[in-house]
């Protein structure tokens, strides 16, 4: 997985509340193998005409926010079902961090899994932030996660996010790595009970010498 330490990129005010996550990528399009990619399915029904082409009039396809990788958004984005190609979709297209003032909880830990910032800010702190990327061409923001700071225009906002899953973007573990860096502890505590208790421990076969 890759790390996540700052980003500094176009950031696309996406103005909607309760996004699902059949509306981030509907069901229909989930059969695909993930090595096809998913981001062309990104917000398909919302950006695309009854022929599945792009209307053109959707936020995230306007000039200005083209190539995006910041998204922000209002309220309980990610709700819904379970499932991970939610998540798949805005990296394949992507975005990197999605800023908001609360995620579905399935879909934030789905994200911190694959590399994807789930950055929590106050909706107060959300309407500035929309504000000010509505106002200018082009729009870029900073995004710092060790800081954990949002910089516009020289204007600083702190977001939140789960301890745990800032430490593993930050170093980009997956779950076997997040386990991994315990190792030795493991190994010590196994080697100790296996001494003081060796019968929790079945004995080991011994293939017979053929030889």
């Amino acid at each position: 997985m890759e790390k996540f330490n700052t980003l500094s990129a176009i950031a696309c005010p996406l103005g909607l509340e309760n996004v699902d996550t059949d509306q981030l990528i509907p069901a229909r399009f989930m059969s695909r193998p993930r090595s096809a990619g998913y981001g062309g399915f990104l917000l398909h029904d919302l950006r695309c005409d009854e022929t599945g082409e792009p209307h053109g009039r959707f936020v995230l396809d306007q000039r200005r926010y083209l190539g995006s990788r910041i998204i922000v958004a209002r309220r309980n984005f990610g709700t819904g079902s379970s499932r991970e190609a939610a998540v798949y979709a805005l990296w394949d297209y992507g975005i990197r961090c999605v800023i908001a003032p609360s995620f579905g909880g399935i879909f934030e830990a789905n994200a911190a899994k694959n590399g994807l910032l789930t950055a929590i800010v106050d909706e107060a702190g959300i309407a500035d932030i929309e504000h000010w990327l509505e106002a200018v061409p082009r729009p870029q923001l900073s995004v710092d996660l060790e800081h954990q700071t949002i910089t516009m225009n020289g204007h600083r906002i702190s977001f939140a996010i789960d301890p745990v899953r800032r430490l593993r973007l930050m170093n980009g573990w997956d779950d076997l790595d997040f386990t991994d860096r315990h190792s030795a502890d493991i190994a010590e505590y196994r080697a100790r009970r296996l001494k003081t208790e060796p019968w929790l421990y079945p004995a080991r076969r011994h293939e017979p010498d053929h030889g």
